[in-house]
């Protein structure tokens, strides 16, 4: 599946950068974070399948989305660095797993090759909920949300994916496709494969994503694996301490 994509910076002779972005996100939630990158690189983001402005499928499973991104850094040349966050930290670790020769370096942000069993469903039922009909600007659709989100920061989250245009809303997500595969969204591929390229778990210290207990299995499938946590980061580390997310993944591509 051809996914939408924008490219920063221009090429340098550091490899190219991918960023893939989590559950209920789009390239556009890390524009900021790829624009600083792109200062030293290339950076292409996308739009994951069933989000933003990629391809709808009712297939919304982990090989799948590696496919998706095979075929983006096939489309780009060769060999990338990849970075994902959440849902797409596992895409990027199966990618890594299935095609490691299209992989350089692999940054998993605040996410483990686990099963979760955290509901996600919440925030599917909440944006079903707001009747798009009675939505002519996204205050209105903050209002709604609030009732199931009361979280302010998760709403104005989930709201990047809502556009109004000419009075009419809409959710630039698949949200029947994403509620029927969350089982797959929530586990991760079984698999005796590693890839043995450098490999960088960056985590927020303050989230409870990735467990001591789940270091055995990073280690197995990813040996060279190292970890850092960012300091009063949670989940969302990137938007929580861009400057330290920043600087700690440009010292991980950038290392010798």
């Amino acid at each position: 599946m051809q996914l939408a994509s924008a490219i920063f910076g221009t090429a340098t002779e550091r490899p190219a950068l991918l960023v893939v972005h989590g559950l209920f996100g789009s390239q556009r939630n890390w524009s900021s974070i790829a624009k600083r990158l792109a200062l030293l690189r290339e950076v292409v983001t996308v739009d994951l399948r069933n989000h933003g402005q990629s391809p709808r499928s009712p297939v919304h499973d982990y090989p799948a989305m590696a496919a998706d991104l095979a075929e983006t850094i096939a489309g780009h040349g060769g060999p990338m660095d990849v970075l994902g966050h959440s849902m797409g930290g596992k895409a990027a670790m199966t990618l890594a797993l299935t095609r490691p020769e299209l992989v350089r370096r692999l940054v998993v942000a605040d996410i483990a090759p686990v099963a979760y069993d955290h509901d996600q469903m919440r925030y599917v039922d909440a944006m079903r909920g707001v009747d798009l009909a009675r939505i002519t600007r996204r205050g209105e659709a903050d209002a709604a949300l609030a009732g199931a989100v009361p979280e302010a920061a998760v709403r104005a989250f989930l709201l990047q994916s809502l556009v109004v245009e000419d009075g009419r809303a809409e959710w630039r997500i698949n949200l029947d496709t994403l509620a029927a595969e969350m089982p797959k969204i929530l586990d991760f591929p079984a698999t005796d494969a590693r890839f043995d390229g450098a490999t960088l778990f960056l985590t927020g210290a303050a989230s409870a994503y990735v467990k001591p207990a789940y270091r055995a299995r990073v280690l197995a499938l990813f040996p060279a694996a190292e970890h850092h946590a960012l300091a009063g980061a949670g989940h969302w580390l990137h938007a929580d301490a861009p400057n330290a997310f920043v600087a700690a993944v440009e010292r991980f591509l950038d290392r010798d």
